[in-house]
This record gives structure tokens, C-alpha cells and sequence, in this order.
């Protein structure tokens, strides 16, 4: 059963409503989320920490390399001494052969060498000293990156590239906002990969890009690595004929026949090119009909969750900012923050928006890290159809969930929690850990549950999200904002701070002001946890009005 049967089998379901479907729903669910933790084991690139292992095993790798090496050249050396006092003796020996071996020790010596020390020799010659490399690399290439991560890394590239619009020659050269000595670069062969990617996904646009820049590399005198620029040219011109570039298609073949005047392919495609631009220069066809790859992005009518990934966040009026304060936060004179109030600060006003500022403690956040480690896997999304959990492009972080008393550090968060906010935390989910891989993100969403949809809390009799407490346990160099996409509002990382807002209204509608997104982090590792606060037990923390909230909407249209 794949997870094309489960989608069809959810709309089945949702039209007859048999109870033999909800069991069929209910084991394709099961066995959709088996697949998924089973696929995701070997994801690396959808998890910064994960990734850090993997450099501990390169390390491993090259001291074992290096041990080889060793071995070969002690070997080698042996070898190099034996022969060097073979070739001596043997050329005195030559000289006078019989009186050297009239002499009863050089007969001696001469047998015992060809009887046995020539077949030790054989021996030494014959040992193979890369069998403990070969073994140790055997047993680690087990748990190597595959295809997929290859492929998952080049995404995301391409996906910041887009996002924060950086030109290919700025990545090509990691020059990124708030990048470090650390940074990489990219050579032509990584330029020629990532373009290659692109052109698997049929993105002509990014294929362009990334072939241009290998191109342009290779020109500036860069040493031509695995690829030549026969093979680029080959790509970029497909592109850009893919585009409808009819003219500059033109202009790559022709110079791709003069490095290889054998490609007959290509002197095909010339006359089919010039065929085209005929017809489109006498009005037989339009650049729109030539145009099947993907064009480049339209940035004039970029959609707001990527402008305000890149700072561009909604101006507030004077009198707006003027009511956002910072304050000393006693939790309403709770007995444990009376002496030591906590740092609060007002970060957005429609919808309400707070930061906790030292929130935690660095050995506390270490130890959710330390637990969640293990336990991290390919985060999921729910269909809003179906109610099944699946992996999707638009999440690409890893998560692991702590569970209240296996650990007194989750207790007292979950203790923080409910002290700094005034909510019962005995109907809230458990704590959930998330690390962004490279490039990870979480696109536009809520986290209540809307009205036009499956109850996806039902089976846990606590009602909707009413709020949620997102805690930032890392800076990020560059990237990773949580935006508010309908409100404009946008909140930076700060280590050791924490965001609450309210889901909904009193009245238990959903706020869809809180629509928001987790922008791709750009340069740097983001960890967070959060919790989500549930509408049970909040009946006289959070009261209900008699009124239906104002703005709120009772038949919400899903995004």
C-alpha cells in the first residue's frame, strides 16, 4: 500500500463513510508513518545536529587513511632496504663468482636468501595493508549520506538562493551574511551538481544559473575538474532553449561545436534552433509558446512570508509602537518570580506577540538537546484531508518528543511555563525539540486546528491549541525567522529567549493572524522547543466572553 493508496482511500472515505474505510484509513496511517521513521533514519540533511556526527566520522575515516598510508610506506620502506642491500652484495658477488662463493658463509647466506628469505619477501610484497581501512570504511559507509540528502542539500541551496536573492556567484563564493572564516566555496564541478539537480527537476531557470557560473569558472582559468565545458555548454544551452532564449541557445552550441566539432547532437540542435527563430521572427510562433521550463521568479509579486524572511517586515504606525513596552513580568505576583521577575517584552500587538527574555539556562537548554538527540527524526506534517502524517519539502527540520517526569529539566519547563503564563499545563502536549537541517524551514501554517478540518486533537480530549510557547535555543548567524505572515510581523532567534501567543480567541475561534512560518535558516544551526497549550483546563484562566471575538471568522477559508 503506498501513500498514493492512502490519499485515494481518504477521499473515499470522506464520501461514503463505511466503517471498513476508516479501518483501511486506520492501517494505511500506521503504515504510512513506519515508512516515513524508516526513511528518515538516513535523512542527514534535514538535521544541523545530525549532520555534526558525520564530521566525527570523516575524522575517523582520515586517521585511518592516514594509518594506511602509513603502513604502505613502512612496507615500502623494507622493501626499499632489502633490495638496497641485495643490490650491493650482489654486485661484489658478480665480480668473482667463484671466489665469493668459495667462501663457506656467502654460500650459506645465498641459499638461506633464495630458500627463504626472497619467499618472506613474496610474502611482504603480497600483503594487502589496506584491509583494516577498507573494514573500518565498509562498516561507516553503512550510515553515508545517500542521494536523497545530495539531492535534499542542492534544494536547499537553491531555495535560499531564491528567498534571501542571492546571485550564484555570491554562494558560489560563500560570502553569506553573518558566515565566519569557516566558509566554503564552490568549484565548477559543485556549480555543474547543483545545476544538474535543478535540471532533473525540470527548474530550467536555476539550470541556467548554475551552468552559467560553472561555465563562468572554468573561464577565469579555474582547473577543469570531473566536467568540461562541452558538457555545461550541452546543459546550458537545452536551458535556454527551454526558456524560449532562442538566440543565446544559439550562441552556447555554436561554441560547444568549436571546443568539439564531433558532436553531431549539437548540429542538430543548431538547425532546430535556427528553424524556431525563423518562424518566431516572421510571427509563426510567439516567445510564450518556446517558453516550457520554469521563468525566473517574479519578485515584484513575491508572496510575504519570503519578504519578510529577508528583513522586510510591516511598518507600524507611531501610535502602534508607542504601546509596545518592555517590562518586569512577576506572573501575577507569583511567589517564584516576586524577587525575580522575568524579562518581558511586547514584539507585535495584533495578534499579541511576547518575548520572555533568559528564559533558561544554557545547562538546561544543553540537556534538551542532550535528550533529544537520539531520538531526532524527520519532522511530519498532517494531511488536512486524510489525517495521515507525512514527510513534506515545505519541512525540512527534525524533531523528538520529551515526555513530563522522564527528566526533571522537562518538568521545570513545563513548570516555567504555566508559572510565566497563567495556563495549566497538565492538558499540554508534550515538549517538542526541532533542529533545522541546511536550509530548513517550516512554510506559512497554523497550529490550531480549523474548522474545515479533520479534528486532529480529538483523541486527546483536551479541545484545540489555545497557545503556544516557542523556545529559541541557539543563535542564527543569518536566516530563521518566525514570521506572522498575515499580521507582517517578524521575530529573530535569540538564545535562551522564548515567543507566546494565543491561537485563539476567547471565544475559542481561531486567530488567523497567527498564521506563520519558520524563514530557512541561511548560515548557522537553529534548535527550538516548544509546547502547545490546549483549551482544557484553561476554562477559568482564560475566560470565554459571551460574544463572539471581533474579526474572528466562523467559516475560515484554508490556505
Amino acid at each position: 500500500m503506498t501513500s498514493n493508496t492512502c490519499s485515494h482511500l481518504a477521499i473515499e472515505c470522506f464520501i461514503s463513510m463505511p466503517a471498513s474505510c476508516f479501518r483501511k484509513m486506520a492501517v494505511c496511517c500506521l503504515l504510512l508513518i513506519f515508512i516515513t521513521s524508516s526513511s528518515a533514519v538516513n535523512e542527514y540533511f534535514t538535521s544541523i545536529g545530525h549532520m555534526t556526527d558525520l564530521l566525527y566520522t570523516e575524522k575517523d575515516l582520515v586517521a585511518s587513511l592516514k594509518d594506511y598510508i602509513q603502513a604502505e610506506e613502512n612496507k615500502l620502506e623494507q622493501i626499499k632496504k632489502w633490495a638496497e642491500q641485495l643490490d650491493s652484495l650482489s654486485a661484489a658477488a658478480i665480480r668473482d663468482p667463484e671466489g665469493f662463493l668459495g667462501h663457506p658463509v656467502n654460500a650459506f647466506k645465498l641459499m638461506k636468501r633464495l630458500s627463504r628469505e626472497w619467499g618472506e619477501l613474496e610474502n611482504l610484497v603480497l600483503t594487502n595493508m589496506s584491509d583494516g581501512f577498507i573494514s573500518n570504511l565498509t562498516i561507516r559507509r553503512q550510515h553515508f549520506p545517500n542521494e536523497v540528502d545530495q539531492t535534499g542539500v542542492a534544494e536547499a541551496l537553491l531555495r535560499l538562493q531564491d528567498t534571501y536573492e542571492l546571485d550564484t556567484n555570491t554562494l558560489a563564493k560563500g560570502e553569506l551574511p553573518g558566515s565566519s572564516s569557516l566558509r566554503g566555496t564552490l568549484t565548477a564541478d559543485d556549480c555543474y551538481d547543483l545545476g544538474k539537480v535543478a535540471f532533473q527537476e525540470d527548474d530550467f531557470y536555476h539550470t541556467e544559473l548554475w551552468m552559467s557560473q560553472a561555465l563562468r569558472q572554468l573561464d577565469q582559468g579555474e582547473p577543469p575538474g570531473t566536467v568540461d565545458a562541452v558538457t555545461i555548454l550541452d546543459y546550458l544551452s537545452y536551458s535556454l532553449y527551454q526558456q524560449g532564449e532562442l538566440e543565446s541557445a544559439m550562441e552556447f552550441t555554436k561554441r560547444m561545436l568549436q571546443l568539439d566539432p564531433s558532436k553531431k547532437q549539437a548540429e542538430t540542435n543548431l538547425r532546430y534552433f535556427e528553424y524556431h527563430l525563423e518562424k518566431l521572427q516572421n510571427g509563426e510562433e510567439t516567445e510564450e509558446t518556446l517558453r516550457m521550463g520554469r521563468a525566473a521568479p517574479n519578485m515584484e509579486d513575491d508572496n510575504m512570508y519570503e519578504k519578510l524572511c529577508r528583513g522586510k517586515s510591516a511598518k507600524m504606525t507611531p501610535r502602534r509602537q508607542s504601546r509596545l513596552f518592555c517590562r518586569y513580568c512577576d506572573g501575577g505576583r507569583h511567589p517564584r518570580f516576586v524577587i525575580g521577575p522575568v524579562k518581558e517584552e511586547d514584539e507585535w500587538d495584533r495578534p499579541r506577540i511576547v518575548r520572555y527574555h533568559d528564559i533558561v539556562t544554557d545547562e538546561e537548554m544543553d540537556k534538551l538537546k542532550e535528550l533529544a538527540k537520539p531520538r531526532l527524526r524527520r519532522s511530519l506534517v498532517v494531511d488536512s484531508r486524510s489525517g495521515c502524517s507525512h514527510e513534506a519539502r515545505y519541512r525540512i527540520s527534525e524533531n523528538a518528543w520529551l515526555g513530563q517526569h522522564e527528566h526533571p529539566v522537562v518538568d521545570l519547563m513545563a513548570q516555567r511555563i504555566g508559572d510565566v503564563t497563567g495556563l495549566d499545563v497538565s492538558t499540554a502536549e508534550q515538549l517538542q525539540v526541532a533542529n533545522y537541517g541546511v536550509g530548513g524551514q517550516y512554510e506559512p501554517h497554523y497550529d490550531f486546528n480549523r474548522e474545515d478540518e479533520p479534528d486532529s486533537f480529538a483523541e486527546l480530549g483536551t479541545g484545540n491549541r489555545i497557545a503556544t510557547w516557542l523556545l529559541y535555543m541557539s543563535d542564527v548567524q543569518a536566516g530563521g525567522a518566525t514570521v506572522f505572515t498575515d499580521a507582517g510581523a517578524a521575530v529573530w532567534p535569540k538564545k535562551g529567549s522564548a515567543v507566546f501567543w494565543y491561537n485563539l480567541h476567547p471565544s475559542g475561534d481561531g486567530d488567523y493572524r497567527t498564521r506563520h512560518a519558520a524563514c530557512p535558516v541561511l548560515v548557522g544551526s537553529k534548535w527550538v522547543a516548544n509546547v502547545w497549550l490546549h483549551e482544557r483546563g484553561q476554562e477559568f484562566r482564560r475566560r470565554c466572553p459571551l460574544r463572539r471575538s471581533k474579526g474572528a471568522r466562523v467559516n475560515p477559508i484554508t490556505h
